[in-house]
Formats: structure tokens, C-alpha cells, sequence
């Protein structure tokens, strides 16, 4: 997985801190973000080829997916949730995102996709 570049969202910069140490043990170049606010500049300046949003912390709606991945095509998005559902995001569940991990994160599980994403 050493091509694989990887993006973390969250505004809770603990568990951000202690997801990007993870992926950095696995020698997973990973940049931590703690707001959307400086991600589709990141995106435009780095080769991200996948995207972990906190779903749990972050105000996104199927709109911000569209779009999303409408600049980033070929970026995979892996959501984060203590949730098992969000009606809100029916859309973006079916069609943007690449898979929906809960929480507390199962790492094995992480890395599966990870995985498959980097093989794509």
C-alpha cells in the first residue's frame, strides 16, 4: 500500500491523531484534517486516493459528496460513524461512498479496505 495517500476528516483531533498514528504505523502517508474547510485544497495539491470522514463529527450532506466527487472522481471515501444509519445520506451512501466503518474502529477492517482501494 505505499502509493496509497490518505486524507483523515475529523474536528475531534484526538481520535484524528490516534487514526492517523495507526495508518502511520502501517507506513500509510496520511494527512490529518480538522476541518473541512482546507479539504479540497489539500485535495487539489495532494494525490489522495482515499478520504476518511467522521461522519459522527462533521456537518456533510449527500450535496458535499456530489460534489466531492464530482472535482475528485477517482477518490474512495471511507465514512466513520457510531451509527449504524443516516437517513440523510441515503444518496451518498449508494453512490459516493466507498464504505461506511463503525466505531470503535475495527482495524483489521480499516485495512481490508484500505487494501482493496489501493488495488483499484
Amino acid at each position: 500500500m505505499r502509493m496509497l495517500r490518505v486524507a483523515v476528516v475529523n474536528t475531534d483531533e484526538q481520535h484524528c491523531r490516534e487514526l492517523c498514528a495507526l495508518l502511520e504505523q502501517a507506513s500509510i502517508p496520511v494527512a490529518p484534517l480538522y476541518s473541512l474547510e482546507n479539504l479540497h485544497e489539500h485535495l487539489s495539491k495532494e494525490q489522495v486516493k482515499a478520504l476518511i470522514v467522521d461522519l459522527d463529527t462533521l456537518p456533510v450532506d449527500n450535496n458535499f459528496f456530489r460534489n466531492l466527487k464530482k472535482h475528485n472522481p477517482d477518490l474512495a471515501i471511507l465514512c466513520l460513524s457510531s451509527r449504524t444509519y443516516h437517513p440523510g445520506l441515503q444518496e451518498a451512501m449508494g453512490s459516493h461512498i466507498h464504505a461506511s466503518l463503525t466505531k470503535p474502529l475495527n482495524s483489521e477492517e480499516l485495512f481490508f479496505w484500505l487494501k482493496t482501494i489501493a488495488e483499484i
